[in-house]
C-alpha cells in the first residue's frame, strides 16, 4: 500500500460550493485533471478553471433528469480499481477506464430540504444516489483514493499537495472514516423522515447520527472521556450557544446547562433559574429578570454557589452585576447587552452563553437514555397545566393567587429528579426536595432548605411531580405551613389525602398529569 498518492485525476460535485473555485485553482496549478458535472462543472467554468464534462469523459450522457449520471463503470471502476493489482490495471485499460485519485462530493442537502418544511416530493428528489456510491467507493479504495465530503477537507488536500506531491495514506484513512461517517448520518436523517412520514415514531431500525462540536477535557469524572455532539433538528440552547467568554465547558456544565434553559423556557413572564447538579436550586419570575435573580436567589443561596443560571430575556447590566457578586459557573440567555457583557469581561472563568432564541417546552421531540446494550427513547415531557385542567378535590377551594402559584410551582416540578417537591409564594421557589428515595422526605428537605433560607412559608402553596402515595407528605407540607396543594392524584389512597387537607382546611388540586424525570 503506496503511502503517498500523486493526484492526476479528480472528480468533484458539490452542492455546497463554499470553497470550491480555490481548492480546484489548487488541484489545476498542480496539473490535476478536473472532472465534474452540471452545477459544479458550470461553477468551475465560469471562473475560468478547466474542467471536463463527466458525460464526455465515460461517453455516457446523463439520463433521467440526472438520476443517473455517474453510475457507470467509467466512473467507479475509476475509483474502485486497484492499483496494486495487474489485474486490476488490465482490465481497465481494456475498458478504458482511467483511474480517478480523488473524489470531492458533498451530498445534495435532504437534511436543509426537510428543515425548510419542503413537500413530500421536493424531499425525495434532494436524497442522493451517485454521491453516496462514489464516496463510500473512494472510501473502500482509500489506499489509492483521497475522499473530500466537506469543504473543511479542501485545505488539508491542499496541503497536502504542496507539503509531499499527494496525499498520504493516514490522510486518506482520515478522510474515509469521515466519509462513513457522512454517509452514515445522511442515511440515518433519511430513514428518520421516512418512519415519520409513515407515521412510524419508533422504527424497527433507529439510526442516530451526530456531529462532533466539542472533545471535552473529562466526562463526569476526570478518569472519564467524554464529546459534545450536535444532532438535527436545531434546538435552541447549548447546541446553539455563542461561548461569549470563559474557560472551556465541561460535562457537567453541558449537562446542567441544558436543564436549567429547558426549565427557564417554561414561563412567558422574565424568569430566572438557578441549577446546581441538573435540579433547580431557585426558580423566580418577577416584573424584571433583575428581580427575578433576587427571588431565586433567596430560595437557597448556599447552593447557588458554583450553579448554573439561565435567564429567559436578555442578560442586563443590572442583572449581570447581581449575578456577578457570587460565584457562578455559567450564565445561559437569548442575548446580552454590550454593558453586561464588559461588566461579566472581570469573571474570566465565568462561561457566558447567547442561544439566539428559546426552546419550544410544548415540543415534544426525542430524547435518549443509554443503557447497557441499547438506550431508551421517549418523546420531551411537554405536558404543560393551564388552571383549566385542575380539578378541585377538597372543600376549600384555591384563590386566585394560589392558582397562580400552583401553576408555577408544579411547572418547576417538571425539571425536579422525582421524588420532587416545591414549595412556592408569590412566583418564586422558597423550598426544593429533589431526587429523595420517599415523597415525605422531600417535603422535609424542601422546607427545611427554605427555613434554612430565613423564608416566610406562610400561606405558600406545595406542588408534588407524583401522587402523594400516603398523606404523611401531604402533612410534612401542612406543618410547614402550605395552604394549597397541587399533585396529580391517582392514588389508591387519595381518598385519605383528600380527608387529611379537609382536616387542615388547605386546598388541593389534582392535574391528572404526573412528571417524574428520573
Amino acid at each position: 500500500m503506496s503511502d503517498i498518492v500523486r493526484i492526476r485525476r479528480a472528480l468533484i460535485s458539490v452542492s455546497d460550493k463554499t470553497g470550491l473555485v480555490e481548492f480546484a485553482r489548487a488541484l489545476e496549478a498542480h496539473g490535476v485533471e478536473i472532472l465534474s458535472t452540471g452545477g459544479s462543472a458550470k461553477a468551475l467554468r465560469d471562473a475560468g478553471v478547466p474542467v471536463r464534462e463527466v458525460s464526455d469523459h465515460t461517453g455516457f450522457p446523463e439520463i433521467l433528469d440526472g438520476r443517473v449520471k455517474t453510475l457507470v463503470p467509467q466512473v467507479h471502476g475509476g475509483i474502485l480499481g486497484r492499483r496494486d493489482l495487474p489485474e486490476h490495471l488490465a482490465q481497465m485499460e481494456a475498458h478504458n477506464i482511467a483511474p480517478i485519485d480523488l473524489v470531492a462530493v458533498n451530498l445534495y442537502p435532504f437534511e436543509a430540504t426537510v428543515a425548510r418544511g419542503a413537500a413530500f416530493e421536493d424531499c425525495i428528489e434532494n436524497i442522493d444516489i451517485g454521491g453516496p456510491a462514489m464516496i463510500r467507493s473512494a472510501a473502500k479504495n482509500h489506499a489509492s483514493v483521497a475522499v473530500l465530503t466537506a469543504p473543511e477537507h479542501f485545505a488539508t488536500v491542499i496541503a497536502e499537495l504542496n507539503t509531499h506531491g499527494g496525499t498520504r495514506l493516514a490522510t486518506r484513512r482520515a478522510l474515509a472514516a469521515s466519509a462513513y461517517g457522512r454517509t452514515a448520518a445522511y442515511d440515518a436523517a433519511i430513514s428518520t423522515w421516512f418512519a415519520a412520514q409513515n407515521g412510524v415514531e419508533y422504527p424497527a431500525t433507529f439510526a442516530i447520527a451526530g456531529q462532533l462540536k466539542q472533545t471535552l477535557r473529562y466526562g463526569e469524572n476526570p478518569h472519564q472521556s467524554a464529546a459534545f455532539y450536535t444532532a438535527a433538528p436545531a434546538r435552541f440552547g447549548v447546541a446553539t450557544a455563542t461561548q461569549v467568554q470563559g474557560k472551556e465547558l465541561s460535562y457537567n456544565n453541558f449537562n446542567d446547562t441544558d436543564a436549567a434553559y429547558e426549565c427557564v423556557a417554561e414561563f412567558a413572564e422574565p424568569t430566572v433559574v438557578i441549577v446546581k447538579h441538573a435540579n433547580p436550586c431557585g426558580i423566580a419570575t418577577a416584573a424584571c429578570v433583575a428581580d427575578a435573580w433576587d427571588a431565586a436567589l433567596a430560595c437557597d443561596p448556599v447552593s447557588a454557589f458554583g450553579g448554573i443560571v439561565a435567564l429567559n430575556r436578555p442578560l442586563d447590566e443590572a442583572t449581570a452585576t447581581k449575578i456577578s457578586s457570587i460565584f457562578t459557573e455559567v450564565i445561559i440567555a437569548p442575548e446580552a447587552t454590550q454593558g453586561a457583557i464588559d461588566i461579566l469581561a472581570a469573571k474570566k472563568n465565568l462561561r457566558l452563553l447567547l442561544t439566539g432564541g428559546l426552546p419550544d417546552p410544548s415540543e415534544a421531540g426525542i430524547t435518549f437514555k443509554s443503557l447497557a446494550g441499547g438506550f431508551l427513547l421517549q418523546t420531551r415531557d411537554a405536558g404543560r397545566i393551564t388552571p383549566h385542567d385542575l380539578k378541585i378535590v377538597t372543600k376549600r377551594a384555591p384563590t386566585p393567587a394560589e392558582i397562580e402559584d400552583l401553576i408555577f410551582a408544579f411547572r418547576v416540578c417538571k425539571h425536579v429528579k422525582s421524588n420532587a417537591i416545591v414549595y412556592a409564594k408569590n412566583l418564586a421557589t422558597i423550598g426544593v426536595g429533589a431526587g429523595q428515595m420517599n415523597r415525605v422526605d422531600s417535603a422535609r428537605i424542601a422546607a427545611w432548605r427554605g427555613a434554612a433560607a430565613g423564608l416566610d412559608f406562610t400561606g405558600c402553596v406545595v406542588a408534588s411531580d407524583a401522587f402523594f402515595p400516603f398523606a404523611d407528605g401531604l402533612e410534612a407540607a401542612i406543618s410547614a405551613g402550605a395552604k394549597a396543594v397541587i399533585q396529580p392524584g391517582g392514588s389508591i389512597r387519595d381518598a385519605e389525602v383528600i380527608e387529611a387537607a379537609d382536616a387542615a382546611g388547605i386546598a388541593m388540586v389534582f392535574t391528572n398529569m404526573r412528571h417524574f424525570r428520573h
